[in-house]
């Protein structure tokens, strides 16, 4: 304390020695006056008015106003991120909307002054310059997501597909090209730029989208989705190649100029892949984790994306593509791609690309479409863009032996056009190549095939709906879990309650990460990681198990829409780590009381058996205690034989009845299985508190409602016994419970 005052005391000293100081320094420099310049503009103002001023003249500071945009940017774009999430659709499309409303279509049209005030023309320069860094890292990003051991797996299809995919649209965009050239672009460029812009611009497909989206519906794993998601990646390294070709020919003027762009485009691709593609393999090697990534190897990397997006640039083809190519030379290893994208993933996706829908979006003027001949030419351009790369590819993959179905999917797919297609269509507005209201035309043309991808697909689900082979002797089980240990107890949890009858079952097991913004690459990882304790637990008791794993942020309701679209004899799922007492300031551990709202929701909205697994270590193989609470529990008796079938020692609690054909139901049991059973009369929940601490608890969810009310009333402290580790199942019938 005496301390603390000498300090204090120490401040204010100095405070006042050096505030006189300064003081008599200032007023001896008074002696200076008769050099100040005399200005014509001494303000007469109060101090108010030129504190006003002052805070003026920064509103209008060109950094200042770059930062007000940043921030109107980033709002717009989160919230119709969200909007348009929750209507079903990719949160890119609404990212895009995003910007269009903050262009001259929408703010520009009803609030002409405010937009002015936002977007002053003086300052998109800057906006412009931030969205083509955003862009180099984006596109630096994408190739990185490339798997090529994906490509070569699928070579034969995906070669077929994806250059279907691009020849098709390609050749009908050229074709399209000849009705609309004369009367909208022949006076601002020649025929050959625009007919290849318009070309590439109908051939393009968007990869990070399509990925998200097969990622959204559970298809990362199915064979249709890879050879969507590897023809996606054929079709991206092919068109941006070609869009390479058609930048070098637009600037050019013609082919035979052009071909000199080529060759060093060429060149440059071999030194990439025979140079610098093995350099940063062996790199890649080192350097291969977290741990020993340190900021001077980001430095190299970075380094080595700016000099390749340079170098395409100076020769003539984008700055883009060549931080295409520096992501696709990175090297192979997933652990090395990880950390990467992950250090520049985030800041290019969250902060950077919505600068990019903002400019696209100052830049897409709706009302420059202004006449029916200008709404029927985007009619042609959207008709000839879902016919060229929709019919194309569903085509070509029904040629290469896929089913109409499968087929069709795929090219619903590879329709899909998003981000790239803005992309591509900003580099031919920026040539001059695309006439204003051919560009506006053609963001509407992404924006559609974009958002009709989800509709379709449920529309071919409709038409070509399979009704799954479901025989009635054979037994579906499905469970979902959050961590890999959970998965491994569940499926232990089901042998036990089933036993011999899991040899012939059908077994689902889902799992779901929380979050849409996973990459696809990290989404692989965790999908193995999270299923391999599951895997070698099927693999122990000689089971198969189907794998579903799913990215969402809607778990309970796709937690219920599965256990909807199955339909299975029993839906398992664990109660979670953290539970909600049903009464608040309890003296008592309410252990009765355990169920999240997920639970609650899932047995409510769920037509079938559901049995919720609270786990505090179960091991599988120690002994059950079984809770048979009288009549209302006879659909029980089924789960108990399976496990006294199995071996299992069981502790049985039995509720004293006089019903009597619920004692022919349990008696013969009883007698048959005598040296596994050790019976305990039954009346309440205080009967458990004083009963042996066994591995595990089954009890029907009557039981438990019946129990917990009691337990509510009596106050029961069960503490000592929760700790020491209390495991449940809890099973509920929906032919005798009100609620599941």
């Amino acid at each position: 304390m005496q301390r603390a005052k000498k300090n204090y005391l120490i401040y204010a000293v100095m405070l006042l020695l050096f505030g006189a100081l300064i003081y008599m320094a200032i007023e001896e420099g008074d002696r200076f006056s008769h050099h100040a310049v005399t200005s014509s503009t001494v303000a007469e103002d109060t101090p108010f008015t030129m504190f006003c001023q002052f805070v003026t003249d920064n509103l209008h500071h060109p950094l200042s106003i770059l930062l007000i945009q940043i921030i109107a940017v980033l709002l717009m774009v989160r919230l119709f991120g969200f909007l348009f999430k929750h209507i079903g659709q990719p949160g890119v499309i609404g990212e895009i909307v995003a910007g269009i409303v903050l262009g001259p279509s929408v703010l520009g049209y009803f609030f002409p002054d405010v937009f002015q005030a936002l977007f002053p023309p003086e300052s998109l320069t800057n906006l412009e310059l931030l969205s083509q860094v955003g862009l180099v890292l984006f596109m630096f990003v994408i190739g990185m997501e490339l798997d090529f051991s994906v490509l070569k797996n699928k070579i034969n299809e995906t070669l077929v597909i994806s250059h279907a995919g691009i020849l098709v649209p390609f050749f009908l965009g050229i074709v399209a090209s000849y009705w609309i050239y004369e009367e909208y672009a022949a006076a601002q460029t020649a025929f050959l730029p625009f007919a290849l812009f318009i070309g590439i611009s109908m051939s393009i497909t968007a990869f990070p989208v399509l990925a998200r989206i097969i990622q959204e519906r559970n298809m990362t794993k199915t064979s249709l989705g890879t050879l969507a998601i590897a023809s996606a990646a054929n079709d991206d390294v092919t068109a941006w190649c070609l869009l390479a070709v058609v930048i070098a020919i637009a600037k050019a003027g013609t082919f035979a100029s052009a071909l000199y762009a080529i060759g060093l485009t060429a060149l440059y691709i071999i030194i990439m892949f025979m140079v610098v593609r093995p350099f940063l393999k062996k790199v890649g090697e080192v350097y291969a984790n977290q741990e020993v990534i340190n900021k001077t190897f980001v430095a190299l990397i970075l380094l080595i994306l700016i000099i390749s997006s340079t170098l395409t640039e100076i020769i003539g083809i984008h700055a883009l593509f060549g931080a295409f190519m520096a992501g696709v030379v990175m090297p192979p290893s997933i652990g090395f791609r990880k950390v990467m994208m992950e250090k520049v993933e985030d800041i290019a996706l969250v902060f950077f690309l919505p600068l990019f829908f903002a400019f696209t979006g100052l830049r897409t003027e709706i009302g420059l479409i202004n006449s029916p001949a200008l709404w029927g030419v985007c009619l042609l351009l959207i008709t000839v863009a879902v016919a060229g790369k929709l019919g194309g590819c569903a085509v070509a993959a029904r040629l290469v032996g896929e089913s109409w179905k499968d087929s069709f999917t795929i090219g619903t797919l590879m329709n899909t056009r998003g981000l790239m297609e803005l992309v591509a269509l900003n580099i031919g507005y920026e040539m001059g190549v695309l006439p204003p209201s051919i560009f506006v035309i053609l963001v509407i043309m992404a924006l559609v095939t974009t958002f009709m991808t989800t509709p379709l697909l449920h529309l071919v689900e409709r038409i070509f709906a399979r009704r799954e082979e479901r025989l009635s002797a054979k037994l579906k089980l499905v469970f979902c879990f959050g961590r890999p240990e959970s998965g491994r107890s569940l499926l232990s949890i089901f042998f036990l309650l089933f036993g011999k009858k899991m040899k012939a079952a059908q077994v689902v097991a889902a799992h779901f990460t929380v979050g849409t913004d996973l990459n696809p690459l990290n989404a692989e990882q965790y999908a193995r990681d999270s299923f391999s304790l599951v895997d070698e637990k099927a693999s122990e008791l000689g089971l198969s198990v189907e794998n579903r794993y799913r990215v969402t942020d809607k778990l309970v309701q796709d937690m219920i829409r599965l256990a909807r679209k199955e339909r299975p004899d029993m839906f398992l799922l664990g109660a979670g780590s953290k539970y909600r007492p049903d009464t608040a300031g309890s003296n008592g551990v309410l252990w009765l009381s355990l169920f999240r709202d997920k639970i609650d929701d899932v047995m409510e909205q769920v037509k079938c058996p559901v049995a919720v697994f609270v786990n505090r270590g179960y091991s599988g193989s120690s002994p059950v205690s079984f809770v048979l609470g009288g009549v209302i529990d006879a659909f029980l008796l089924t789960y108990l034989e399976s496990m006294l079938e199995g071996g299992a020692q069981v502790h049985l609690f039995l509720f004293d009845t006089d019903d009597e054909a619920f004692r022919q139901s349990t008696d013969p049991i009883l007698a048959k299985y005598s040296s596994q059973i050790r019976t305990q009369p039954f009346s309440g929940a205080a009967n458990l508190t004083s009963a042996a601490k066994d591995g595990l608890l089954v009890m029907s969810h009557l039981s438990y409602t019946k129990l917990s009310e009691e337990e509510r009333c009596s106050a029961i402290c069960l503490h000592c016994w929760s700790s020491g580790g209390l495991r449940r199942v809890e099973v509920s019938n929906p032919t005798t419970a009100d609620s599941y």
